[in-house]
């Protein structure tokens, strides 16, 4: 049987936001790919700021969508889709075509399976993960398109294997980030509100006392 909870961790902020820190780092160091890595640090900043933005607008003030069932962008979803596909891109800048092509599928694939385990698990209903699918998919493309005619990453394989080894540490810890435990304090703090606003008071439905 597949395990959705340990599908849903590769999205996860705990493994994600190092990934991008170190996809940051292997794009910068290089004179030949810096600009890449600043215009990676551009794209992927808005994304997460959009997907938070989201998230707070609705704990805070309540904001979402009763219609879709929306309460803000699924972060799991969106993170997964703007950083896997370039985060296998930068390993791969080395290897043949056919070994860049099977990479950048199994980034833009992953993204969508880790979407499944949010709606198998029950934390997002099909909008949030949907739309946060789209919102990773078009950060990670806008970044890939403006690459192209550019310098590719080569990273050596002692690079690839230092590159590698806190997300495998990670897998194996598996230890999900409090992310929503964050915003919530965040959303209250700004909103000046005693608790987060939830999915059931999108519905107009009351908490059991």
């Amino acid at each position: 049987m597949l395990d959705w909870y340990f599908l849903t961790f590769f999205g996860d902020s705990m493994l994600l936001l190092p990934c991008a820190l170190i996809l940051f780092v292997a794009l910068i160091a290089p004179r030949a790919t810096r600009t890449a890595g600043w215009q990676w640090a551009l794209i992927f900043g808005c994304a997460g700021g959009m997907v938070c933005a989201s998230k707070l607008a609705f704990m805070g003030w309540g904001i979402g969508i009763e219609r879709y069932d929306f309460t803000g962008f699924s972060g799991h979803s969106a993170l997964a889709a703007s950083i896997w596909p370039v985060f296998l891109w930068t390993l791969t800048g080395r290897c043949s075509h056919a070994g860049r092509t099977l990479a950048l599928v199994v980034g833009y694939v992953l993204p969508l399976t880790i979407g499944l385990s949010r709606l198998a698990i029950q934390v997002h209903s099909p909008s949030e993960v949907v739309s946060g699918l789209v919102l990773g998919y078009m950060a990670s493309t806008l970044f890939l398109w403006l690459q192209r005619g550019k310098p590719r990453p080569q990273l050596s394989l002692p690079r690839i294997a230092i590159a590698l080894a806190l997300p495998l540490v990670l897998m194996g810890v598996r230890q999900p980030a409090p992310t929503q435990g964050l915003l919530e304090h965040i959303a209250i703090a700004l909103a000046h509100i005693d608790h987060p606003y939830t999915r059931a008071d999108l519905h107009h439905l009351k908490d059991t006392p």
